[in-house]
């Protein structure tokens, strides 16, 4: 027991360098927000089901109503009549963002310190460095996520001696790709990338501390605070921004808690309101609804928007689960150009450039680059093609930037905003935000595309993949259905939590809500206008399955296939045939780290889904506590 937290274990001593006095002093001081956000999640779950039982879809909240927890007017907001962040000189010019995490599971930190090395030669303007979707849980691994920033960021010769070995190898690779180096001097390239942090979201439970009621802290303050408290006086030493990437917020009453407590701990730190940044990730479809209002509830320190794109797709099916008109078609379909993502993306861009009270604009960074330049030649190519049209796309429609999700398609994506030239489209003039019925339908709006066989083996095969790769402790996979397999022509796909989580969704919605198919598949017999039906999602089940647990061991570990695999296979099946659509699949998922019995998972998923049912209770507390 620390003040009014309780560490897990022995870990407050295995992991001082993180748990240092001043974090835990910080934690402490922040911990009252614990049941702030519980009581938000309360809430958030029971507008979900309100709307759910009411057939209710997200509406704009009343103009002449006040953002929750603070003295702005809703209309206010929609005027710009609130005082918006100064865009810092290191923020100015982010053409392109990494992402990915400092850490690896089971790995020395001497190995797992490799991923921050990469990530910052990588030659990405700046790199977000992930505590969230892409970090895996397994052991302590948010701890060692910690550790890895800590001595990266300090230039700790046991990073430095690291990052020179890691330079070396990308200048090989490069050579063997481009033809030329990459890093000419690797002390330098390390000052380069601006560091920034996403802390999981207020949604999930740290799994290493509770509070002094004994209830399992929020993982958005355990994150936030520990990655703060360490690094603040490196960061402002090197002239840099301290700057956080804030996921799956719902509302400006969330912004408005998150606001809150980053104040709360600028004021604990002594540092100057506004001087953590954050950029918000619009993952979530009501946030879209209230773009203006969240700027406005985080004030000065927020900075812009990223359009993400899988854990959008999954709130918009997620919000739509009582509409049995709302299908969403073969994942593949759905990119930045249909439909509700099409309007979605188009709000952003208006949000953003709708000037303060002051006549400060924010950034608007584009969405996630999956692909990895590694496969044949034919298939490279192609997916090279691909991924630079679609930058040049979203450079055209008014980004500032984009993501990458791997370091070696940074030089391949980044010449596109380099060749125009401007730091950023900060102000580019776009219409202002309107509010008409018009404007809510469009955010919705499903437009005819492929719901195919092929579409439903790859979103099953991927999501049993990642649900396999989750338990393995890796959230960030290279992954790609098992069909193709051995096939270089088709490129593996960086995927993590959020790609999980969709898949399952469009699935629970086929078989739910009864999709047609739009084409016929002869292995299956099925043809065009075929219901997409519990017997044959079972079908499909038991063929995907059998194809993993034949794989090699490149794309599926062998030790898991009677391990973890059985474990993601019964996750998904239990979430495909729950009658009322789960939340979250990373709960299931959670709640099952570090388990490899697969009666004792069977037993945590019932109970969970029992939970749910009954009282509208998720359990995301780490159900091995006081075993660990």
């Amino acid at each position: 027991m620390t003040k009014n937290v309780t560490i897990n274990g022995n870990l407050q001593a295995t992991y001082s360098d993180v748990y240092t006095p001043e974090a835990l002093s910080a934690i402490s001081a922040l911990a009252h927000f614990n049941i702030d956000i519980k009581e938000a999640m309360e809430a958030r779950i029971k507008r979900r089901s309100d709307r759910q039982q009411q057939q209710k879809r997200i509406t704009f909240p009343d103009p002449e109503s006040y953002i929750p927890r603070t003295n702005i007017k809703v209309q206010d907001a929609r005027d710009g009549k609130f005082e918006g962040a100064v865009i810092p000189p290191d923020l100015q010019r982010q053409w392109i963002q990494g992402t990915g995490p400092a850490a690896k599971p089971y790995a020395p930190v001497e190995s797992s310190i490799r991923n921050a090395a990469y990530a910052l030669l990588s030659g990405a303007d700046g790199w977000m460095f992930d505590a969230e979707d892409a970090l895996g849980q397994v052991q302590a691994m948010s701890l060692d996520n910690q550790r890895s920033l800590k001595l990266a960021i300090s230039k700790d010769p046991v990073f430095s001696k690291v990052a020179e070995v890691v330079a070396a190898e990308m200048n090989r690779w490069s050579m063997s790709f481009f033809g030329h180096s990459i890093i000419t001097n690797w002390k330098q390239q390390l000052d380069f990338t601006t560091k920034i942090f996403r802390a999981r979201g207020l949604h999930l439970d740290d799994r290493h501390m509770l509070d002094g009621d004994g209830v399992a802290m929020a993982a958005s303050i355990v994150d936030m605070t520990l990655y703060v408290a360490n690094n603040y006086q490196e960061l402002q030493k090197a002239d840099s921004s301290i700057v956080l990437y804030l996921p799956k917020i719902q509302t400006a009453g969330e912004a408005a808690l998150w606001n809150d407590m980053i104040t709360a701990l600028e004021e604990h730190l002594g540092l100057p309101k506004g001087a953590i940044k954050v950029y918000v990730l619009v993952e979530q479809l009501e946030a879209t609804y209230q773009l203006m209002e969240i700027r406005a509830a985080l004030g000065k320190h927020f900075v812009g928007y990223n359009t993400g794109r899988w854990d959008y797709i999954n709130s918009v099916a997620d919000a739509m689960a009582w509409d049995r008109s709302f299908i969403n078609p073969d994942i593949e379909a759905i990119t930045m150009t249909y439909g509700y993502m099409r309007n979605y993306e188009h709000r952003v861009r208006c949000a953003v450039n709708t000037p303060d009270i002051n006549g400060n604009f924010a950034l608007w960074q584009g969405g996630m680059e999956p692909n990895i330049p590694v496969g044949s030649e034919e298939g490279v190519s192609a997916s090279m093609k691909k991924a630079v049209a679609g930058a040049e796309r979203e450079q055209r429609e008014g980004a500032s930037g984009k993501w990458v999700a791997h370091w070696k398609m940074v030089n391949i994506v980044r010449p596109v905003w380099e060749k125009i030239g401007q730091p950023n489209q900060l102000g580019r003039e776009f219409p202002r935000l309107t509010y008409t019925q018009q404007d809510a339908d469009g955010l919705v709006l499903i437009e005819p595309a492929p719901t195919t066989i092929r579409g439903a083996r790859n979103l099953l095969s991927v999501a049993i993949q990642y649900g396999n790769a989750f338990g393995q402790g890796m959230q960030a996979a290279a992954l790609k259905a098992a069909d193709f397999f051995g096939n270089d022509d088709v490129l593996y796909l960086m995927e993590d939590m959020a790609t999980g989580e969709i898949r399952l969704s469009i699935l629970w919605e086929w078989v739910h809500k009864g999709a047609k198919l739009t084409r016929e598949d002869t292995h299956t017999g099925t043809k065009a206008g075929d219901t997409f039906s519990m017997v044959l999602f079972e079908k499909l089940l038991e063929e995907e399955y059998e194809k993993l647990l034949k794989a090699g061991n490149k794309d599926v570990f062998e030790n898991s296939k009677t391990t973890t695999l059985p474990i993601a296979r019964e996750i998904a099946v239990a979430y495909i045939h729950s009658k009322v659509k789960l939340p979250w699949f990373i709960d299931l998922l959670n709640i099952n780290l570090n388990n490899m019995d697969i009666q004792e998972a069977k037993r945590r998923i019932t109970r969970y889904i029992e939970v749910f049912v009954k009282d509208g209770r998720r359990i995301t507390e780490n159900l091995d506590f006081y075993k660990m």
